[in-house]
């Protein structure tokens, strides 16, 4: 298994380091459409749907309707704002389950959360592509999730005693949470000292990384919910030795429009 993680890891960073920093307009949106794309096949299959005309179907609905998102930008803020509400509504979901499972409507309704998830994500990427230092900020956010995950991993696996969703993912915890959530906090503190932000600056600064951070895990759960509902481990095997796309992507999939909202807020980009 390590292996295989290894090797697919080696073929796979070259790739989103190419499509994610080197691409740019349309080719960019082509490529996040790509992965957005592939994770719709795999949503199909956790709303109950193991046809594979089925799954590809919705596929090609999220690209047709990736196409007018890309057509009509003016659609972006109404989007984000759209998702924005719809994480809030997610949080409920995920501390109520299973009982909240009532509320999914079913596998249409399920496939209409997967375009909650997925359109979203695409839209604000595209945004900060398209923004001053769009690298830097798609990293940043990355980084930050990638450092709330570690950081949580360990003081989980150290500390880790009250269950956070037991009845969702009984492997977190809350002290990897709390744990999570200090890492990434601390990045951003120094972050924010290295670059002389002001006190209020930081501030924001960190109060937007704790909210991003907290979403992101809200969105990690909300995929395992759906995984425990269908009854599999992981969303596909496309990715040997690290699942599907969307076991990749869950968290980024909710942090990334709120980053977006968030600095939008703060004034740093137009919607």
């Amino acid at each position: 298994m390590l292996k295989q993680r290894i090797i697919t890891a080696a073929i796979l960073l070259p790739i989103a380091i190419v499509g994610f920093f080197l691409l740019h307009g349309l080719a960019f949106a082509l490529f996040i459409g790509l992965v957005v794309a592939l994770g719709a096949w795999e949503w199909a299959r956790l709303a109950g749907f193991a046809s594979q005309a089925m799954r590809v179907g919705y596929a090609l609905l999220v690209v047709v309707l990736l196409g007018v998102l890309y057509r009509f930008p003016v659609l972006a803020p109404w989007l984000l704002a759209l998702a924005v509400l719809w994480w809030l509504a997610a949080t409920y979901l995920v501390l109520t389950y299973p009982q909240s499972s009532r509320f999914w409507g079913g596998s249409a309704g399920s496939l209409l959360i997967g375009l909650l998830i997925l359109l979203p994500a695409w839209q604000a990427l595209v945004l900060l592509k398209q923004w001053a230092l769009g690298n830097w900020l798609i990293l940043a956010v990355m980084v930050l999730v990638w450092v709330a995950d570690i950081g949580a991993y360990f003081s989980g696996k150290t500390f880790g005693r009250r269950k956070l969703a037991p009845q969702v993912s009984p492997g977190k915890s809350w002290e990897g949470l709390i744990g999570g959530l200090l890492t990434s906090l601390l990045v951003t503190l120094a972050v924010g000292i290295y670059r002389g932000w002001s006190a209020r600056e930081l501030i924001l600064a960190l109060l937007g990384a704790a909210l991003v951070v907290l979403v992101s895990v809200i969105g990690d759960l909300t995929e395992s919910m759906f995984k425990r509902s269908a009854g599999i481990k992981d969303s596909s095997q496309l990715l040997p030795g690290h699942g599907g796309v969307m076991d990749r992507i869950d968290s980024l999939t909710a942090a990334i429009p709120l980053f977006v909202v968030l600095l939008w807020l703060a004034g740093w980009g137009v919607l």
